[in-house]
């Protein structure tokens, strides 16, 4: 498989397919290796800062990432990569591939959307947005695929020089708050012929687990009931209503929900309830998120959903008709991967933060009623697979985790204690907590390739465990079928009535040193 992706790349221009031949390292050879490709991620730390902030700036919203996806893109060309655009149908997702020949194909993959109504000023410990109302990156993916870069340009380096043979491609996570690309990617066959693939998320500490993963997959499906207008007051009766009947199963669902079991999740918007009321609704939706911690779970709570809604059209005398708008597998990850990148974060250890950092982490946890404990100093231990299954957040990457060897590594640029999907989840993520982060993150997965290029039985071994662990008694079904279309109309409206006021604190990063600077913000700056 693997030469199959070097033909195709071939035959597109990207690359030579002369194979460098593989020469034996031992553990002392690999580990100054190691140690060198730290170093040039280290010396690389200021490129690192400007991307992290040039993405936070951005501030766009899925499926909308116009101008992150051209940055990104171009930093990657600049450095040799061959660019493929428009991957599954979606404008702003992309594939970059830089090959040294014959050798182990690793994907490196991070999400790059951010949160509506999460415009924030970084560095600063309260709220204050930058543009009201507006998105922001209240998660913080503006700092993955950074480090993604920083960390691939520091392998490419060795490679180069020291003629090893290997494939390195980088993937945006789009849409990942909407769970709407990653399967399209799978379905699609992005993901044959990898060896093995390197996720990276934002966290509060420098980690990295294997096995069934704590949270729950999902499916996310909108429901549109289509009925006949009238006047409201004139001839009611005339009209039948698309709004009630989306009340209907809003109601029924709730009911429903009272009696799943706690490890399932379930929420909505209705994203469509009208226009005025004198007019009797003839269309109107309700999107849902239905969450397990099982595939077979998630499936169960689609087929009850779709029942209740064809009930709530039978009441109301109106059609229904439903889309799948995002589907996310319960994820798990890779023990060979996982081990070895945990014996790199032990080596890379935690940033040092100063004084200026703490106060900052303190400052916003007392602001949002946590405790003041500041940031991690003590790394997190290898995580182990959950022993009983814990419910919460889905992604995405669960899809990729079932088609080829996956870990995700958890890189420290965040502070703890917040709610997540929050504007407080903005304020560190332009700062020197994001960028001591991000370089500790990239160093860890830069010797984690190098283990793997150098070393490729250990590929090997993660398939072993893939295919005689992971997938032994349980197989991956699709929850998108080959007709369904990612939504990527999502969020073009807000991103239309935002975005020129976005463009306004784009980072210049050829007149400023840092997006603080920039910004005129005082680090840290606290009530």
């Amino acid at each position: 498989m693997r030469k199959n992706i070097l033909i195709t790349l071939a035959l597109a221009g990207g690359i030579c397919l002369s194979a460098f031949p593989q020469k034996k390292y031992n553990a002392k050879q690999i580990e100054a290796l190691k140690a060198e490709v730290a170093e040039i991620v280290q010396a690389n730390h200021k490129q690192s800062q400007v991307m992290v902030d040039k993405i936070f700036s951005f501030a766009e919203l899925g499926f909308q990432e116009i101008e992150s996806s051209r940055y990104l893109t171009g930093v990657l060309e600049q450095n040799g990569f061959t660019i493929e655009t428009g991957i599954s149908g979606i404008p702003t997702a992309w594939w970059a591939t830089w090959s040294n020949g014959e050798g182990p194909v690793i994907a490196l993959g991070s999400d790059v959307d951010n949160i509506p109504k999460a415009s924030q000023y970084p560095g600063v410990a309260y709220h204050k947005p930058m543009v009201e109302g507006a998105p922001g990156h209240g998660e913080g993916h503006n700092a993955g695929i950074p480090l993604n870069i920083t960390a691939a340009l520091a392998v490419k380096q060795i490679m180069e020089r020291e003629n090893i043979g290997g494939t390195l491609i980088l993937w945006p996570g789009i849409a990942e708050e909407l769970v709407a690309a990653k399967a399209w990617f799978v379905r699609d066959g992005k993901f044959d012929g990898i060896d093995l693939c390197i996720f990276t998320h934002v966290a509060n500490n420098l980690a990295v687990s294997y096995g069934q993963a704590s949270g729950t997959g999902l499916i996310s499906v909108e429901y549109t009931f289509s009925g006949d207008a009238a006047h409201s007051a004139g001839a009611p009766w005339r009209g039948k209503s698309a709004a009630d009947a989306t009340e209907l199963m809003n109601i029924g669902w709730n009911y429903k929900r009272e009696h799943l079991h706690p490890l399932k999740r379930s929420h909505s918007v209705i994203t469509d309830g009208g226009d005025q009321p004198n007019v009797v609704p003839s269309k109107a939706s309700i999107w849902y998120y239905f969450r397990d911690v099982k595939y077979d779970g998630i499936m169960d709570m689609y087929a009850q959903a779709n029942d209740i809604a064809k009930g709530a059209a039978l009441m109301t005398g109106t059609t229904m008709e439903y889309k799948v708008l995002g589907t996310a597998w319960p994820r798990h990850f890779n023990k060979v991967i996982a081990e070895k990148m945990y014996q790199n974060i032990v080596k890379v250890g935690l940033p040092t933060w100063d004084e200026n950092d703490q106060a900052l982490a303190k400052a916003v946890q007392e602001e949002m009623g946590s405790k003041p404990t500041g940031l991690a100093t003590k790394l997190d231990t290898l995580g182990l697979p959950v022993k009983e299954p814990v419910s919460g957040g889905s992604d995405d990457i669960g899809d990729v985790s079932w088609v080829v060897p996956t870990v995700t590594l958890r890189f420290p640029s965040n502070i703890p204690g917040l709610p997540g999907h929050h504007w407080s989840n903005a304020i560190a993520m332009a700062t020197p907590i994001a960028h001591k982060g991000v370089t500790a993150g990239a160093k860890a997965e830069a010797m984690t390739i190098l283990d793997f290029l150098l070393q490729p039985e250990l590929v090997d071994q993660a398939w072993d465990y893939f295919k005689n662990v992971q997938t032994k008694e349980e197989t991956y079904k699709p929850m998108i079928t080959a007709d369904d279309a990612p939504p990527i109309y999502l969020n073009e409206g807000i991103m239309k009535q935002f975005r020129p006021q976005l463009e306004k604190f784009y980072y210049d990063e050829t007149k400023y040193d840092t997006y603080l600077e920039q910004l005129g913000v005082k680090y840290p700056t606290i009530k």
